[in-house]
């Protein structure tokens, strides 16, 4: 079902909307799992790999962070009534610029510390949509999302820092002084049901120290209107990001490129 008028009104609102008319078929989750286990079974060898945090799960050319991805991938991000609830919030064109898995393993799943997704995105205007798509549930015990309701509203980027710590699954962290983290609150999803959140929502989520995993599949869109710029992106790798933002491969999911400008044949075999 597509958003309702009041779902649309509540991203406009908070930042955040979970669909409540809408869940997964059982058998897309099970192809998602199966995949899953798939991914983790390809990669095992990986010095660099972690079911933490995977980067690009959808492309297997050379160069992607290190993970043998699968293009089967790609259909998750191509599910009609996603890409409906999608347009009523960016519009009718728009492009898949990444694709992220954070599989929080049982008992030493990692946390994700405070943070702004759009701290070193290279997107010329910077507006982004992403959809969390969740498998296992996932519950505070489980080190759900948890958000700031209402701290995309001025359109900004907060200040952040740099911590390197082998229990984050980013590095990039907001500095505290930026927001009133006592506003948080918790996302809690059902197996199969979304969330979609504003590249500039608050948002960070705690370690998964329970005994069931919590697998999130993560799609990156952006309204064709906006520019994906892959030069600006080795400018960000080289301050220190290490997420391969100036190959980022692009898929135009619906419309038109309204900027003329994105580049789609980067980062393609």
């Amino acid at each position: 079902m597509p958003l309702t008028e009041q779902e649309i009104e509540i991203y406009r609102r908070d930042g955040l909307v979970i669909p409540a008319g809408y869940r997964l078929p059982e058998a897309t989750l099970a192809r998602i799992d199966a995949l899953y286990r798939k991914l983790l079974d390809d990669n095992r060898d990986s010095p660099d790999f972690s079911a933490d945090f995977i980067l690009g799960p959808h492309l297997d050319t050379d160069g992607t962070y290190g993970v043998k991805g699968d293009p089967e991938w790609l259909e998750f991000a191509q599910i009609p009534e996603i890409l409906d609830m999608v347009e009523q919030l960016i519009g009718p064109d728009f492009i898949l610029w990444g694709m992220t898995i954070f599989g929080k393993p049982a008992r030493i799943g990692k946390a994700t510390p405070w943070h702004q997704d759009g701290d070193y995105y290279p997107i010329e205007p910077l507006e982004t949509l992403t959809v969390w798509i969740s498998l296992d549930g996932s519950t505070p015990e489980q080190g759900c999302m948890k958000f700031i309701p209402g701290s995309h509203r001025d359109h900004r980027i907060y200040s952040h820092h740099f911590e390197h710590r082998d229990d984050y699954t980013l590095a990039q962290v907001i500095d505290e002084d930026q927001v009133d983290l006592s506003r948080a609150c918790d996302i809690v999803l059902e197996p199969g049901q979304i969330s979609l959140h504003d590249v500039y929502l608050v948002h960070g989520s705690g370690a998964n120290l329970s005994e069931r995993r919590r697998m999130g599949l993560v799609l990156r869109i952006m309204p064709a209107t906006s520019f994906y710029n892959h030069d600006s992106g080795k400018i960000k790798e080289d301050a220190g990001s290490p997420h391969g933002y100036s190959n980022r491969a692009l898929f135009l999911l619906r419309g038109v490129d309204r900027s003329g400008r994105n580049d789609f044949e980067r980062g393609q075999r």
